[in-house]
């Protein structure tokens, strides 16, 4: 999770490389997704997208997000949750890229019951007392019933457009808190969603009797946990858990520790760790292939 720990660890990280945390946050997010991003040019233009900011009714007001879709043909429907920062410029490429691979992308302010996107800038503003004081009571406002409702209003929407082939599964990526969003996701609209990918996520596996691990009989999704070392040092039983709730429930899932710490597949993150990311974007391919 983004607590006190992950924030050292993400010092030690930028002092790796020879960065403070307050020259990091000085950077522009273009310049740091920029860094990240250099040389996947190719793999962005595979083929011409057509994106837009929309809006949307759920049952709690209005949302907001960004969609990105190819240009031309029907696609499988992508719900994408953001981390604790929101959605910004950062999931906006992330979104691109995935879509640049045949998809409809949706990336999800989850936020908006307090303010359209973007809330934040980048990750490094999370991290200040400002963004801290900002961002509490919109947490606050989400809780495992609201996020069911917007996933029903989300999926209903993406499956009202042109872009979306709704003869196709749909499925959902969460990365941070957004994580144990994507089991949710795929509980309450278990008829959509065949496919639901955890980066880093956490809340996964709690004591309550709707902890998403206790979801998972009651999706016909398939799984991919993609836990960070630190998340794991520290509830190393959490992926025994899970394998064996996935196991029970006869549901699919792919469930490893990556070589990277909490944040490592998000591109304005001090932790993103380029190779780890890779290897986690290979294998959401590899699910929603074979799962949509």
């Amino acid at each position: 999770m983004c607590d006190d720990l992950t924030a050292r660890e993400e010092e030690q990280a930028l002092a790796r490389k020879g960065i403070g945390r307050r020259d990091f946050a000085a950077l522009s997010a273009a310049t740091v997704i920029a860094a990240c991003t250099a040389g996947d040019g190719e793999a962005k233009a595979k083929r011409a997208l057509t994106e837009r900011s929309v809006t949307f009714a759920t049952p709690d007001g209005t949302a907001d997000g960004f969609f990105v879709h190819p240009a031309k043909g029907r696609h499988p429907a992508v719900l994408l949750w953001p981390d604790i920062a929101g959605l910004r410029e950062a999931y906006q490429v992330m979104a691109r890229r995935l879509a640049g691979e045949g998809y409809a992308v949706l990336v999800l302010n989850h936020y908006y019951r307090n303010a359209p996107a973007p809330i934040m800038q980048s990750m490094a503003e999370w991290r200040t007392p400002e963004g801290q004081a900002k961002l509490k009571p919109m947490i606050a406002a989400i809780n495992p019933e609201a996020t069911m409702r917007d996933a029903k209003a989300a999926i209903a929407w993406l499956d009202a457009q042109k872009a979306v082939d709704t003869r196709r599964g749909v499925g959902t990526q969460g990365y941070c808190m957004g994580g144990p969003y994507t089991v949710r996701t795929a509980f309450a609209v278990s008829e959509r969603v065949r496919a639901a990918a955890s980066f880093h996520g956490g809340g996964l596996v709690t004591d309550k009797p709707d902890s998403p691990h206790r979801l998972f009989g009651q999706t016909k999704a398939s799984y991919l946990i993609a836990i960070a070392r630190n998340d794991d040092a520290r509830a190393p039983a959490e992926k025994d858990t899970l394998r064996e709730a996935a196991k029970a429930a006869g549901r699919p899932a792919e469930i490893e520790v990556y070589n990277a710490d909490h944040g490592w597949c998000t591109l304005d993150a001090p932790i993103y760790d380029k190779a780890e990311a890779e290897r986690a974007w290979a294998r959401l391919l590899a699910l929603y292939k074979g799962a949509l």
